[in-house]
């Protein structure tokens, strides 16, 4: 049987603070949007579409990006597409899709504080991520180039 592939890679700026809450068990949950920019020129004239997208991401990925990011902040994020359907208080059907985020990557550095050697925000979520052990058994030093 074929598996489907639902994969989605998107750069953009957050169009407002990452909003952390947890479930009962207290693993995270982040909610976040993302504005996506195209740019044109058509009949000399520059055009420009700005795209919004909903964003949501679990566990210690969500930590980091409510820890390290803030409005404004340009980041990439790798993850998949979702589809959600719910009733409303007033028996409306709703519908939303969302990416939800297996990777981020930080865009911007900036120094985190002046007795933290000026760290940037990836150095420092570098550190943080080396260890966790996410079941990948590999290191850089698995790389062969």
């Amino acid at each position: 049987m074929a598996t489907d592939l639902n994969k989605i890679f998107l750069i953009g700026r957050l169009t407002r603070d990452p909003e952390i809450r947890h479930t009962q068990s207290g693993m995270a949950v982040v909610s976040f949007s993302i504005a996506n920019n195209k740019t044109w020129l058509q009949d000399g004239n520059k055009k420009e579409q700005v795209s919004f997208f909903n964003c949501t991401a679990w566990s210690k990925i969500g930590e980091a990006i409510a820890q390290y990011t803030k409005k404004g902040d340009r980041v990439a994020v790798e993850g998949r597409l979702q589809q959600r359907s719910w009733e409303d208080k007033d028996g409306t059907k709703r519908t939303s899709v969302e990416i939800v985020v297996e990777a981020v990557q930080f865009l911007q550095g900036k120094p985190i504080g002046e007795n933290e050697n000026k760290q940037t925000h990836d150095d420092k979520l570098k550190q943080s991520f080396d260890s966790i052990p996410e079941g990948n058994p590999f290191n850089d030093d698995d790389i062969p180039f």
